[in-house]
């Protein structure tokens, strides 16, 4: 075990590396919303899902939109714990919910930084470790990282509690996928973590110990607490699947998803072929996850968040968004450019980062929320 000090100092070049990555992207993003006559800092703070987010900290729960065609997108869609958050940092200081949802984000966004190297670097070392945090801070949708968002905080929850369960502190992974559940409806996966992880030990030793079962109660609390209230709040055991379905959102197998990408095919064929290219990367890079050896529970939470991902029905644009927290599908490929060269290896990061930082001014200046 190392002191909290030591172990700082040996995360401390990938930490540095996620915050050079993080910074690159928003120096372009800066850039780029000058040019525009627009402000950058709105497009992290106060824009789609981050106004949601703000309101429920300002006012708690309550608000429902009433669109032009009669619907209805009520606040209930949106987890508890990041606007719970901002609540409590904007009355401990002078920052606003949006600003206070920044501050979260980008202390969440180190803290999973910091839990992506310590599960790169107990499975592969720690060049793979570094490898792995550059590479999550460089995907293509990686400024979402630095938004007042929930990503940044599920994540490093999520991956907190998979490195918990890797090290055999169940309680502490139970706890944690609890928050996760509090955080995100893709808690569920993390929660499939955690208790494919303890059936696994218990096949393998014929036994339960007392804190692997406090880890498999505990983990599950979060996510049903929240529907469950929810439930209560609208009169409906299916209230949670309510809400979703007035947002236009819900899982359907991927039926929606596949008749999407057959328009594009029969429309814009460029389009319906970068769809399922990038479809068809997802679960190449989840078999390679497989195919790795990666531990059960790595397998259960990547998997499931894919699942989900791929498999509702919603707005499609954001599905790359739903995807970033599912990093174990980036560790096959942080091991193989760990062990290329140095100079090899950090050309292909920096030009990956590079491309993101473009990708992320790009994407922020649209129409649609990412």
């Amino acid at each position: 075990m190392r002191s909290a000090g030591r172990a700082l100092r040996y995360a401390a070049p990938a930490l540095l590396a996620y915050a050079g990555v993080r910074a690159l992207g928003l120096l372009v993003l800066a850039g780029w919303a000058a040019a525009e006559g627009e402000s950058a800092h709105t497009l992290l703070s106060a824009r789609w899902d981050s106004l949601w987010y703000a309101r429920i900290a300002e006012d708690g729960y309550g608000y429902t939109a009433r669109l032009p065609d009669g619907g209805t997108h009520p606040d209930l869609a949106f987890f508890p714990l990041l606007p719970a958050l901002e609540r409590a940092l904007s009355a401990l200081s002078a920052l606003s919910a949006p600003d206070a949802g920044l501050a979260v984000s980008a202390v969440s966004s180190l803290s999973a930084a910091a839990a992506l190297f310590a599960i790169g670097d107990r499975l592969h070392g720690r060049r793979a470790g570094v490898t792995l945090v550059v590479l999550w801070a460089a995907l293509p949708v990686g400024i979402v990282q630095s938004m007042a968002y929930s990503e940044s905080l599920f994540t490093a929850l999520a991956a907190w509690a998979v490195y918990a369960v890797l090290t055999g502190r169940w309680v502490w992974a139970g706890t944690l996928a609890a928050f996760a559940g509090l955080t995100r409806p893709v808690g569920a996966a993390v929660v499939a973590a955690v208790w494919l992880a303890a059936a696994e030990r218990f096949h393998r030793e014929r036994r339960w110990e007392p804190r692997m079962a406090a880890g498999v109660l505990l983990a599950p609390l979060g996510w049903s607490g929240y529907v469950g209230w929810v439930g209560l709040r609208t009169g409906s055991p299916v209230g949670y699947l309510d809400v979703q379905g007035q947002w236009g959102n819900g899982f359907d197998g991927g039926l929606a998803f596949a008749a999407f990408i057959g328009e594009h095919l029969t429309g814009s064929v460029i389009g319906g072929v970068g769809l399922l290219a990038g479809v068809a990367l997802v679960v190449w890079l989840y078999v390679l996850c497989v195919r790795q050896g990666q531990p059960p529970q790595l397998l259960a939470y990547a998997g499931t968040v894919v699942v989900l991902a791929l498999c509702a029905k919603g707005y499609f644009g954001s599905k790359p968004r739903l995807l970033l927290p599912a990093f174990p599908l980036l560790l096959p490929v942080a091991v193989a450019l760990a062990r290329w060269r140095t100079a090899a290896s950090a050309a292909v990061l920096t030009l990956a980062a590079s491309g993101a930082a473009v990708y992320g001014a790009v994407w922020l200046h649209g129409s649609g929320p990412p």
